[in-house]
């Protein structure tokens, strides 16, 4: 697929831009699923993903993300997870994420300093960090580098 202009326009509360980029590359191994609770973020980041190319899947529990990956874990080639959730922590379920399917590539966003170490040694080379708050370019050069990551590992 040759690659085109998508034109993306956010409005979230205090900030307003409007990013045009091109993009040549599709979702070729599997979903994206993104966890947050915050509604804003979970539908601003699904909805620039989708417009991207990928499959998003998204969903504001941590236990609901684990449930879904746990039924069908090929189903998913990336997660993009905030790191401060109520219920299951961040790490408690990055690590299953991974462990569950060996191909997936975890991507950690907070707005705060946070600890992925024990993440990153489980999975080398398949875990980054995202700081909040992040650009539309930031999360598309992120999801990228990471989805060439998921496809090395194949």
């Amino acid at each position: 697929m040759p690659p085109r202009a998508i034109p993306f326009h956010l409005n979230h509360d205090a900030f307003q831009f409007r990013v045009e980029f091109s993009v040549g590359m599709t979702n070729s191994g599997g979903r994206i699923l993104i966890v947050d609770d915050e509604p804003s973020l979970l539908k601003m980041v699904s909805a620039y993903l989708s417009r991207l190319g990928y499959s998003v899947t998204a969903l504001n529990s941590t236990d609901e993300a684990w449930r879904l990956v746990e039924a069908s874990p090929a189903d998913f080639a990336l997660a993009v997870l905030d790191a401060t959730m109520p219920g299951m922590s961040m790490e408690a379920l990055a690590l299953r994420l991974l462990r569950a399917n060996p191909a997936m590539c975890v991507v950690a966003a907070s707005g705060y300093p946070v600890d992925i170490t024990t993440v990153e040694a489980a999975a080398p080379g398949r875990v980054a960090f995202l700081p909040k708050p992040f650009s539309p370019a930031m999360l598309a050069a992120t999801v990228r580098r990471m989805s060439g990551a998921q496809e090395e590992k194949i």
